[in-house]
């Protein structure tokens, strides 16, 4: 029987504290994340504010700012003079009474201070109301004649939805069908296609009498009717059909019209012979066909989707200067963020416990500060380290490129190798040879004949190369591009170059060869 005895076990472990797993969480975000996350931290603190007014660095003086950046370390003080950090004017007297409504304090002044404050109001109002006018008579007012604001004539983006409801208010057609043709047209996906079956839309559209498959099969087809053509297809060869009519010859319609409803997986592999053969056609007259139904649209929804495209903005810019590479942060990426010293040293002045939330929000306010400065640090030293051992890569490109380990540039930064793998993640870096994510610097040492270490990225390059120097002709499959790699004294798996190639985004040497 075991004994029910209390034992004291004395155990050390390592936990991270809430500040500094919020720290770890915000040097893995990406820019936009980064700077998403410190909107909301500014909204929500009163003690950070934006800079307003503040000059940009530019050339030189832009560079030794970022080379003092990464000076910085975590202890350096709140007070510490920064990039973050530029001074501005601030209305004191306003400044005491937001903060002493928000903590239920009051604030007196002498007679002469009340009337000041009286006139300053009244100029603040009349500055108000001459900013609204002239606000509310460049947005649409003034006189006859002017034009108006430039928001005004900006074209929306019209929904697919919307575009296909104005056009079913134009259709002479009865309630009933309208109401049908309106649920399909609810019904569609981004793309503008039917996924959901007919059968399960009869429930949908609760009329009296229940609707029919047939009745929804009619509704159906006066959708597909509507711009743009193919819309409310179930199939792309469906959807491809629908366009035909936009093809003049009626020879070429009729020939597309059976390559699309017989022969698309064909069509979609480019095997123009086995067409030609399949419907006894002349290949030059195939591959006509098929390149006007390639002109087709399968997707005709996205010209209406609203999604716009996010670009890649850099971090860090890499430039030669005086023949020496540097690296400098992208002032668009840097938080133009400060302490608001004037709440700040008003709560120092008139510090009350009943304020805890205040004391909470300055104190947050400063660790925000300071993993800013430590996140923009980092990620400098990190990139100047990554330069320092790829200059050939940036002087003569991609098949200079040396191995290169986590452990390295942890070793060189003087952080863990997790600190390091968290600064490359959706961290961009951009260079007289285009934009590259910091892990595009980092790859395994790959053995040549000679004993010399390559890297994954220069081998890529040199396979970039062999493929687009062969003889269209007579494409190069992966094991004969093996077979040059290894006289090259590069000894790489064929499966090896196969993942390359598919990184490069090159196909495989039958649809080259079809293409040629």
């Amino acid at each position: 029987m075991g004994s029910m005895n209390l034992v004291v076990d004395q155990r050390q472990n390592q936990a991270l504290s809430p500040r500094l797993q919020h720290a770890v969480r915000l040097l893995q975000m990406s820019s936009a994340e980064f700077a998403a996350t410190l909107h909301h931290s500014m909204a929500n603190n009163p003690f950070l504010e934006a800079e307003e007014g503040g000059e940009e660095l530019d050339g030189d003086a832009e560079v030794a700012e970022a080379q003092s950046q990464s000076d910085l370390g975590p202890a350096a003080g709140d007070e510490a003079d920064d990039a973050f950090d530029v001074a501005f004017e601030v209305d004191s007297r306003l400044a005491v009474d937001r903060l002493m409504e928000g903590a239920g304090d009051s604030v007196e002044g002498t007679d002469n201070e009340a009337e000041a404050d009286a006139d300053r109001a009244a100029d603040d109002a009349s500055d108000r109301d001459l900013w609204v006018g002239e606000g509310s008579s460049g947005a649409g007012g003034g006189d006859e004649g002017e034009a108006g604001s430039v928001l005004d004539r900006t074209a929306t983006d019209v929904p697919l939805n919307a575009h296909l409801h104005a056009q079913l208010n134009l259709l002479p057609i009865d309630g009933r069908e309208t109401l049908l043709a309106r649920a399909i047209v609810e019904s569609l996906d981004d793309d503008g296609y039917l996924r959901t079956p007919l059968a399960e839309l009869v429930p949908v559209v609760e009329l009296t009498p229940l609707t029919t498959e047939a009745e929804l099969q009619a509704a159906l087809l006066c959708v597909q009717s509507l711009e743009p053509a193919g819309v409310a297809a179930r199939t792309v060869a469906e959807c491809l059909t629908l366009q035909l009519p936009a093809i003049v010859c009626d020879e070429m319609r009729a020939l597309a019209a059976r390559i699309v409803g017989e022969f698309l997986p064909a069509l979609a592999a480019r095997d123009s012979l086995g067409l030609a053969r399949k419907l006894g056609r002349s290949v030059a007259e195939v591959e006509a066909v098929c390149d006007r139904i390639r002109r087709l649209d399968p997707r005709p929804g996205w010209r209406f989707s609203a999604s716009r495209v996010a670009y890649v903005v850099p971090d860090v810019m890499v430039r030669k200067l005086r023949g020496e590479w540097t690296v400098q942060l992208n002032p668009a990426v840097v938080p133009r963020v400060k302490l608001n010293q004037v709440y700040a040293s008003l709560y120092t002045r008139h510090r009350n416990p009943q304020c805890v939330e205040l004391g909470a929000h300055l104190q947050e306010a400063r660790w925000t500060l300071r993993n800013v400065r430590q996140r923009f640090s980092t990620i400098l030293q990190v990139a100047e380290a990554i330069v320092q051992r790829q200059r050939n890569f940036l002087d003569y490109g991609s098949m200079a490129m040396k191995p290169l380990g986590l452990k390295e540039i942890a070793d060189a930064v003087g952080v863990h190798e997790s600190t390091v793998s968290r600064v490359t993640n959706n961290k961009y870096m951009s260079t007289p040879s285009g934009v590259f994510e910091l892990k595009y610097f980092f790859s395994r040492a790959m053995v040549s004949a000679n004993g010399s270490a390559c890297s994954g990225t220069a081998i890529r390059g040199l396979i970039q190369d062999i493929i687009e120097a062969e003889d269209n002709s007579s494409p190069l499959s992966d094991a004969e591009i093996t077979r040059q790699l290894v006289m090259q004294g590069l000894k790489v798996a064929r499966r090896t170059v196969t993942k390359y190639r598919q990184m490069l985004k090159f196909e495989a040497v039958d649809r080259r060869r079809r293409h040629a």
